[in-house]
């Protein structure tokens, strides 16, 4: 067994395809099916189906490949700390973070992360969860500040902090001389959501149940868009707190807290469990959570 190996059949279950396999892992075809075969045969069992038309992964070769996963992970490993050594807080280091969280929360937490890791640089990128998800399990980033529940094997999560949702309403809604609203009370309206690749729409629905079967749903593409929609009187919206700050503030929109228990989302960081960059995390982590400011609760 060797690390080709198992760096082939994890390309294999990704890809479905053995050639595109091969292409990934810039080997020839037939090289990577005897390889696949030859380990096949050390472990006395199938670890893929093979047709004409697909490829399967059988449910033990399932378990070798999720093995496998971790193995390649921790492999790397030893090639990152030659690489970083004992200078983790002066090597680049790539965070990803969802598009409702970045925004709002990089301007206030850069000015820290200088403070605290002052040679440091950060290599900085806004993606969706599920993208930030495979770039973390590929090494393609370091750590991703992204939105509970993220159960991802291999990744572990460290708890930042609990972030309000609010209402956003247009100055003259009927509902501008209120102090807080009830999340029922969103059914009957024109609600403005992110798309649905965005995770922050799905809790939004998640904590408004009716909105996915009694208001009329339009759809955006950023916060600041959605915002913008709202002040020129399109529709109400919900947003995280912390995209309703001073900084933030719009005087053709208000603000409508929700009722208590108001709804909300766990904001974490998830990184690779093999890192070796625990001591850059600690620094992230500590600077984020230092942030006293509105809209983030920790």
């Amino acid at each position: 067994m060797t690390l080709s190996e198992l760096k082939f059949i994890i390309a294999v279950a990704h890809e479905k395809n053995f050639r595109k396999a091969a292409e990934k892992c810039f080997v020839s075809q037939p090289a990577l099916s005897l390889a696949i075969k030859k380990l096949e045969d050390e472990l006395s069992l199938t670890i893929f189906e093979r047709s004409r038309t697909e490829v399967a992964v059988t449910p033990v070769g399932q378990l070798i490949v999720n093995q496998a996963i971790v193995i390649l992970d921790e492999a790397a490993k030893i090639k990152e700390l030659a690489k970083v050594g004992d200078n983790q807080l002066s090597q680049p280091f790539k965070l990803g973070l969802i598009y409702s969280v970045a925004p709002y929360l990089l301007p206030l937490v850069i000015p820290k992360l200088r403070q605290n890791a002052p040679t440091m640089p950060f290599e900085i990128e806004e993606n969706i969860t599920q993208n930030l998800e495979e770039k973390l399990k590929k090494g393609n980033i370091d750590a991703a500040i992204i939105a509970l529940p993220f159960d991802v094997m291999g990744i572990d999560v460290i708890n930042l902090y609990d972030e309000k949702f609010v209402a956003v309403i247009p100055v003259e809604h009927k509902w501008s001389d209120k102090k807080f609203i009830k999340t029922k009370e969103l059914n009957d309206e024109k609600v403005l959501l992110l798309d649905n690749t965005h995770c922050f729409s799905n809790q939004v629905k998640e904590a408004c149940p009716g909105l996915n079967k009694n208001s009329e749903v339009q759809l955006g593409n950023s916060l600041e868009t959605i915002r913008n929609m709202v002040a020129s009187n399109l529709g109400i919206s919900v947003l995280p707190e912390s995209a309703c700050s001073l900084r933030y503030e719009n005087n053709l929109v208000k603000i409508l807290p929700f009722e208590e228990p108001a709804p909300f989302r766990r904001v974490a960081l998830a990184f690779r469990k093999s890192s070796a960059k625990k001591n850059a995390i600690s620094v992230i982590v500590e600077s984020i959570k230092d942030l006293n400011i509105r809209g983030f609760n920790t």
